[in-house]
């Protein structure tokens, strides 16, 4: 059994206690208990293996009737759900799920398929499209987004087996990613390269519009004994932000534990940026 597969009950145990409590809060998102152990044992992968499974295909769909509340709140913190998911790009990391969850309700009401193409998100809308990047081998995946989750701590979006196998990340269980929502009908602008080299990765801890303010940031992290932290300062035609980032980083563990380290002085909500 992989690594990835040993790690996964804890980490969905996380998960499935927060979706209770998100059950108690809004039967709209929750998924309606998840079964904690599979009602049958996990189907046989598709004749062709994983990577015969084509990637979701942008269509326009309406709106679901479930798991899309303004607002809910999971373990204390409160989620507001997009009015659209055009123009959303984030990067953070990514887990996956499988095997415990297959057969059992999504947030939308549908049945979770492990071999499927999709996502849990916690914010855009259900369901979506996106397209996953892994930022460490540049292997790209478009997935449709159908589920709420997941609520561990730095995690920006849950795949599916199938599609966290198609980025080459069910080993290590999380990688970093960069997710792209797509607009049906609008061409899909992916240009990067399995072949190209991973760009550099760093931990943005804020931005200002004062260089001032963004230098006691700086001063403030350097105290802490963070001195791989600096201002990049305006680019010219964008931006006019002073950007105070970290790093670069090059795993998860050591975002997590910058991230962590960022809390514990007050800094809560920081992200991945690129150089």
């Amino acid at each position: 059994m992989s690594r990835a597969h040993r790690a996964a009950p804890a980490q969905r145990l996380t998960r499935t206690a927060a979706l209770c409590l998100l059950l108690a809060a809004c039967a709209t998102v929750s998924r309606r208990g998840p079964p904690v152990a599979p009602p049958s044992p996990p189907p046989a992968p598709p004749p062709g293996g994983v990577e015969s499974v084509p990637d979701a295909v942008p269509r326009a769909e309406p709106r679901s009737a479930h798991g899309n509340p303004p607002f809910y709140g999971v373990l204390g913190r409160r989620y507001f759900v997009l009015a659209t998911a055009d123009g959303y790009l984030e990067r953070g990391v990514a887990s996956w799920y499988g095997p415990t969850f297959h057969g059992g309700n999504t947030s939308s009401g549908e049945p979770y398929d492990m071999y499927g193409m999709t996502a849990a998100h916690k914010t855009l809308p259900l369901p979506s499209y996106a397209r996953v990047t892994n930022l460490r081998n540049g292997r790209s995946v478009v997935v449709r987004i159908n589920d709420r989750g997941p609520f561990v701590a730095n995690r920006l979006i849950d795949l599916s087996y199938t599609a966290a196998a198609k980025l080459d990340m069910v080993r290590d269980g999380t990688t970093l990613v960069e997710v792209r929502a797509l607009t049906p009908g609008v061409p899909d602008q992916f240009t990067r390269s399995a072949q190209a080299p991973p760009p550099s990765l760093y931990v943005q801890a804020g931005a200002f519009a004062d260089e001032r303010n963004a230098q006691r940031l700086l001063e403030r992290l350097h105290d802490a004994g963070l001195a791989s932290a600096f201002v990049l300062s305006p680019l010219e035609g964008k931006s006019g932000l002073y950007r105070v980032r970290l790093g670069p980083v090059a795993s998860v563990a050591e975002f997590d534990a910058l991230a962590a380290r960022l809390s514990a002085l007050g800094i809560p909500g920081v992200f991945l940026a690129l150089d």
